[in-house]
């Protein structure tokens, strides 16, 4: 059971804009729907581009003054932030189950505690935005350093998987730089991101700072995007939706910073420890329902195990609990949506004819919408299911002899965002992690991320770093500095060019 009242808290509306919830005004509404019951959370009025002026007009409006302010001040006053967060964790984490379906247990022990460790990370970050020095040069006449100024407003458009964590990501390092920000959550999922604002706010981070449009792709997203006034965009998302962003921003040479899909390798040699490895590809695989785009998609286990491999996953599978995700025992939620299983299903069915489906590959007798942990053995490379972006808790199992075959298959699809390598052997890790094309590699791990630590991608899982320093300086540009220190300004090098006038 749950104590989150969506009707309540939002009877003012789903956007938020220069510090209140406001109505959107596209004439459009959005019923939020509980995906493990079916049943209507909130109906509202989705944002239009006349709600997206009106927010980026709002981030304009107080960006002097926040880029104005000091490191120090910006610092505290993001301190006070996850304080606040803090302080709503248990309202955070019910509202991030009700709306995603994920398991309490994930929202509580995960998603807002590393909400809340971001937002303190980046309260430090706030005081090091520094530049360098070239020193003096011609005898101390002339000066020569770099300045990290922040960029302006920044619009940003955030998945529905893991909304509360990805309105840190994209405000978090934005705001600490000084810039200002309009995040567009999915219209499937508005209630932590907009929350999430209404903490800045009651931190004293001052209005228009943080604003929200909840509205859909096509019409707010879009003119997000486009904005004249949005100097920087940074979207998470599919592959293809991010191929569109980055068409739209070409228009107004946007900065551009893309975190985009993935199918994370599973790599297993003959000298893992086949235990954890099997713990290790569960827990990989079905994370968030399996919606998450590091998952553990593709597991290439070294031949000698493989039969082993795949018959401990599939045991292991069965011992998960699906169940109402306000269940502390529950294991595994359902997914975001029934066209999102329809679609899941989709993959697994038509795997059939080609690959064999060992566990699951089936919807229990529920109204929500879940889907059965499924694993998925001997598909061809080049297959649908090895390739693709699922999405949903299905891992696809094949062989390998070779190591360098292990990694050769590892590294052939598009995508290249994480993975991870299986060993006892510190060389063959050495080697994994090196020729293994993906922005983050683990090594007898998958899933863990840090608040210290960049999460970006190669290939077609993007470009640009969340979390981390490296984050923070995406937020910023760089200008170069130089001055005479001379009283009179020198002619000398004038007369280099033009001679004497």
């Amino acid at each position: 059971m749950h104590t989150f009242q969506a009707r309540d808290r939002f009877a003012d509306g789903a956007q938020y804009i220069a510090g209140r919830l406001t109505q959107g005004t596209s004439g459009r509404t959005h019923a939020v729907v509980d995906p493990a019951t079916g049943d209507e959370v909130l109906t509202y009025e989705l944002a239009g581009p006349k709600d997206v002026d009106a927010a980026v007009a709002a981030a304009a409006s107080a960006y002097d003054g926040w880029s104005a302010a000091s490191p120090g001040e910006r610092s505290d006053a993001m301190h006070r932030f996850a304080a606040e967060l803090s302080a709503r964790a248990e309202d955070l984490a019910q509202a991030e189950s009700l709306q995603c379906g994920k398991p309490i247990k994930l929202s509580r022990e995960f998603d807002v505690p590393g909400t809340v460790d971001n937002t303190a990370f980046f309260a430090g970050a706030a005081r090091h935005l520094a530049g360098q020095s070239a020193g003096e040069y011609d005898g101390g006449d002339h000066t020569s350093y770099v300045r990290r100024e922040p960029i302006g407003v920044v619009g940003s458009i955030a998945p529905w998987n893991y909304p509360l964590q990805m309105a840190a990501w994209k405000v978090l390092p934005a705001i600490a730089a000084g810039n200002t920000i309009v995040l567009k959550p999915s219209e499937l999922t508005p209630f932590t991101s907009l929350m999430f604002a209404q903490a800045a706010t009651a931190a004293g981070i001052p209005d228009g700072v943080v604003n929200i449009v909840t509205g859909a792709g096509l019409d707010a997203g879009e003119h997000l995007v486009g904005h004249p006034d949005v100097v920087m965009t940074s979207f998470t998302g599919s592959t293809g939706v991010g191929k569109r962003v980055a068409e739209i921003a070409t228009a107004t040479v946007k900065r551009l910073h893309l975190e985009l899909g993935g199918k994370a390798p599973f790599v297993v040699f003959d000298d893992a420890d086949l235990e954890a490895a099997v713990h290790g590809a569960v827990a990989g695989a079905l994370i968030n329902t399996g919606q998450d785009c590091t998952a553990a998609t593709r597991a290439y286990v070294q031949r000698p195990l493989y039969d082993a491999f795949v018959e401990g996953v599939a045991e292991l599978m069965g011992t998960v609990r699906l169940g109402d995700p306000f269940d502390p025992a529950t294991d595994l939620g359902p997914l975001i949506s029934h066209p999102h299983r329809d679609r899941v299903a989709g993959f697994v069915d038509r795997a059939r004819s080609y690959a064999r489906v060992v566990t699951g590959g089936e919807a229990p007798d529920h109204p929500g919408a879940y889907y059965r942990p499924t694993l998925i053995a001997d598909a061809a490379q080049d297959s649908e299911a090895v390739q693709a972006e699922i999405f949903g808790p299905v891992l696809v199992v094949l062989p390998f002899d070779s190591d360098a075959d292990g990694i050769r298959l590892a590294n052939d699809t598009p995508y290249g965002l994480a993975a991870s390598a299986w060993t006892r052997d510190v060389f063959r890790a050495n080697r994994a992690t090196r020729e293994i094309k993906a922005g983050c590699v683990w090594v007898n791990d998958h899933i863990p991320i840090l608040s210290e630590m960049p999460h970006g991608g190669y290939k077609a899982s993007g470009y640009g770093k969340d979390m981390s320093a490296y984050s923070f300086e995406e937020y910023t540009q760089i200008k170069h500095v130089m001055f005479d220190n001379t009283a009179v300004a020198r002619k000398d090098w004038h007369r280099t060019i033009f001679g004497d006038r």
